[in-house]
C-alpha cells in the first residue's frame, strides 16, 4: 500500500515540474490509482477528490486542471475526468 502511495505522489509532482501534454493523463492515472487503493484499503471508492487529497496524498494544481468525478455507488468505479485549464 505504501509503494502504491508513493508511486502516486511520484506522478504527482512530475505534474508540477512543468506542464506538459501528457500532464493530463498522468493525472488522470493518479486519480484512478488513489481511487483503486481507497477501494483496496477501505472497501469503497472515495467519495469524492477531496477524501483523496485529505487521506490519501493526492495534490495536484488546481489552476491547471479541472477535476470531474463522478461516484455513482461506493462499489463502482467512478467516472474521473480530468480537462486542462486555459492560461
Amino acid at each position: 500500500m505504501l509503494a502504491m502511495l508513493l508511486c502516486v505522489l511520484a506522478a504527482v509532482s512530475r505534474l508540477e515540474s512543468g506542464r506538459e501534454r501528457l500532464g493530463r493523463q498522468r493525472l488522470e492515472d493518479a486519480l484512478r490509482r488513489t481511487a483503486v487503493s481507497c477501494y483496496a484499503c477501505e472497501g469503497a471508492y472515495p467519495p469524492d477528490v477531496a477524501y483523496m487529497q485529505e487521506h490519501y496524498g493526492l495534490q495536484y494544481d488546481k489552476t491547471a486542471y479541472t477535476v470531474r468525478y463522478e461516484l455513482f455507488a461506493s462499489n463502482l468505479m467512478p467516472d474521473i475526468t480530468v480537462l486542462e485549464n486555459m492560461p
